[in-house]
């Protein structure tokens, strides 16, 4: 039986994936959905990258709630779907992404320099409406 579990644990994260990718206007033309982990205040004093979906990991305080941050990101990704994380300058989303990869088992990109390297090779993010506007 120990034999078995191992076996499908080992198999479960065998698909799991990390990469480091600079953000860039390049990479932004890939059919890739992209994770906005950073804040809603974040999200409107910048903007978003259009199309990504907005999902806070940590709020103001530093704070995070895991559970409902999976359930968010479960109803954007399938768990064997690629995607990317980004965030202001790619400091939590290398955090987060290893967290996702290696704890469980999702295919991840972390895009290092987030947003603010886009915006610094002049990406124009779009404004941040929430949805109930």
């Amino acid at each position: 039986m120990r034999i078995i579990l191992l076996f499908l644990f080992i198999f479960n994260f065998s698909f799991a994936e990390l990469k480091n990718v600079w953000a860039s206007k390049d990479f932004l033309k890939n059919d890739i959905k992209i994770i906005d982990v950073r804040t809603p205040g974040e999200w409107r004093e910048t903007g978003i990258i259009e199309g990504s979906y907005p999902i806070m990991f940590f709020d103001e305080q530093g704070r995070f709630n895991i559970p409902l941050f999976l359930e968010q990101l479960n109803r954007v990704v399938k768990k064997d779907e690629q995607f990317a994380l980004i965030c202001r300058t790619g400091s939590r989303t290398s955090e987060i992404s290893k967290f996702l990869a290696y704890e469980l088992g999702y295919d991840v990109i972390n895009l290092a320099g987030g947003i603010e390297k886009l915006m610094q090779e002049g990406y124009k993010p779009v404004m941040y409406l929430p949805k109930n506007q």
